[in-house]
């Protein structure tokens, strides 16, 4: 149902939606589009590329020399050289080849991409060279598809579409050490999609020759367009973009929800700290494991879906191979070491000095059991969901590390702002509070491969930079000797501007640095659109005087224009 508080705020008297009330789980009444952008067809490589088997040019058939584009285009890319993601590519690649094909190439180290993957760099560095004529054909081109399939209309009303473009097919990368890297994504076809609009729409067409998979007129659901991937079996969908009301809507209501736990977290605390002394087992685990998860942030851990094989948990689902118990550790007692492979295979590890009664719970729960034996035997996500469910409508493990994950950085850019600061050193406060938050959720990344050399163009400027002000300090030193003869204050005026300049360019330079080192292995953009209520970020730029666009980009900004709008820089989440 359409939220009349949240349309009224975020429209400010300017209503751009009705506010008609629909039953309970109505989404819209009225729904048409386009339907998808499918992927252009697959373009066989010119005959002056070759692929080379065992030294030995090999014309390859074109649906297996499609798949092994896929490989030749990541040939520089550190997957290809993991075990895991050549020995899956090389399996689903023998799976398109004819069999002549497969009796002929049995090993992936006989095979040679290099000339396929010099072509793909050409061609890289060919659209770099394009003529603004090139260019601006391009932009025509995306322009016309973004008219004809980027909208729909919802009640009414034009709404912008997210991702109307289906993902062309290509090589699995999966994040962490997935062990499904490398695996053959496949082309999707008019056969997989399902339609969703409305009963009176005008159904989209499929292409000539084919059909949809089905056509729905589901409308307690707000994706237009669906389909089921084939490497984790997961659906995926074509929805709203997120500055459309409804997306707008149900952030609002996430966030309202993490503020709602706060006014009770305090009587959750005690009342699971209470649950530690607990007769039941299953009261003590429990209570131990949304400890951790409120504590820890860690995800309540789904059952997996049938058929997917990365060994990856949360913490319901922990075993007792993933926790280590130290009495005493680094000078702290009552610490567990965590070591285990949580959401997208990225690893979890961390010591954490724990409460004595917790330390010994875990204890109590480990005896006589096998590594490979559940921590938690007496609890699932279920039976958790059941329980937060119960301590506060609307609670679930997500809703407190949104709670937690914007409460630290509220906490954060209090404790860190500077008043006295210039934008870039408020900023880099900003950022670090932010990576207060991306740790506590344990949002990796591995560093770019540019790292280094962007440290190294950096640093250079730096230096320069260095040069630079060590220059205006010497032309300001000799204005001033010059002004003591000649009574001549304005040149030195002048050189002293020059020198706060180059101060504070300096500044912003080294600033950057140390934010860009300090990043290297943490990913802020996760939190940042997922966990972090935006009207903290909001109220933070206001009060300080900082640019929206410092901390969010264009398309954030599209995101969270209901927080824009709505924040003052006294809010408080």
């Amino acid at each position: 149902m359409p939220n009349a508080s949240f349309t009224k705020r975020f429209c400010r008297g300017a209503l751009r939606w009705e506010e008609e009330r629909y039953p309970e789980g109505i989404k819209w009444k009225f729904l048409e589009h386009k339907g998808p952008v499918f992927a252009p067809p697959y373009e066989p490589l010119p005959e002056n590329v070759k692929f080379y088997y065992d030294g030995k040019v090999m014309k390859l058939s074109t649906k297996a020399e499609e798949v092994a584009t896929f490989f030749a285009k990541m040939l520089d890319h550190e997957y290809t050289t993991k075990e895991i993601f050549r020995k899956n590519f090389f399996k689903d690649w023998r799976k398109e080849m004819t069999s002549e094909e497969k009796s002929t190439i049995t090993s992936l180290s006989k095979c040679d991409f290099t000339h396929m993957s010099q072509y793909f760099k050409a061609q890289t560095e060919a659209r770099k060279q394009m003529s603004k004529e090139e260019k601006q054909k391009i932009k025509e081109e995306n322009e016309r598809l973004l008219k004809e399939y980027g909208y729909c209309v919802m009640d009414n009303h034009k709404e912008r579409i997210a991702n109307f473009k289906i993902e062309p097919p290509g090589l699995f990368r999966g994040r962490g050490n997935h062990p499904k890297m490398g695996m053959l994504k496949r082309r999707i076809m008019p056969e997989d999609i399902i339609i969703n609009c409305s009963k009176d729409s005008k159904v989209p067409p499929p292409p000539p020759g084919h059909k949809w998979k089905e056509v729905r007129h589901d409308n307690k659901v707000t994706w237009l367009v669906s389909w089921t991937e084939n490497i984790q079996g997961s659906i995926k969908y074509i929805m709203l973009n997120p500055s459309s009301r409804i997306k707008g809507e149900k952030d609002w209501q996430k966030y309202e929800t993490a503020r709602r736990l706060k006014k009770c977290v305090d009587k959750i605390r005690n009342q699971y700290r209470e649950d530690w002394k607990s007769k039941e087992m299953k009261v003590r685990q429990r209570a131990v494991a949304l400890y951790f998860i409120d504590k820890l942030a860690l995800r309540a851990g789904n059952e997996k879906e049938e058929g997917e094989t990365a060994d990856t948990v949360g913490c319901c689902s922990l075993r007792v191979e993933h926790i280590k118990l130290h009495p005493e550790l680094d000078g702290q007692e009552y610490v567990v070491e965590f070591d285990f492979l949580g959401k997208d295979s990225i690893r979890y590890y961390n010591k954490v000095p724990v409460e004595k009664r917790v330390f010994k719970n875990l204890q109590l729960f480990m005896e006589n059991k096998q590594p490979e034996d559940d921590l938690f035997d007496r609890l699932n996500t279920s039976i958790l969901n059941k329980h937060l469910q119960d301590l506060m409508e609307g609670l679930t493990a997500k809703v407190f590390r949104t709670y937690n994950a914007s409460i630290t950085l509220q906490q954060q850019l209090k404790e860190l702002t500077n008043p006295d600061d210039n934008i870039p050193a408020k900023i880099l406060s900003y950022n670090r509070a932010n990576r207060a938050v991306a740790i506590l959720c344990n949002h990796q990344r591995a560093p770019p491969k540019t790292f280094e050399k962007s440290m190294m163009n950096l640093q250079s400027k730096i230096d320069a930079k260095k040069e630079q002000l060590a220059d205006a300090r010497r032309e300001l030193k000799s204005a001033k000797a010059d002004a003591k003869v000649r009574r001549d204050e304005k040149a030195v005026e002048s050189k002293k501007k020059a020198v706060q300049r180059i101060e504070e360019q300096l500044m912003k330079l080294e600033v950057q640095a140390t934010d860009r080192e300090e990043n290297k292995q943490i990913a802020l953009s996760t939190s940042k659109l997922n966990y972090l209520d935006p009207r903290i970020s909001v109220a933070w730029c206001k009060k300080w005087g900082i640019p929206i666009e410092k901390i969010y980009n264009k398309t954030q900004r599209e995101k969270f224009a209901w927080a824009i709008d709505m924040a003052e820089e006294d809010y408080e989440f």
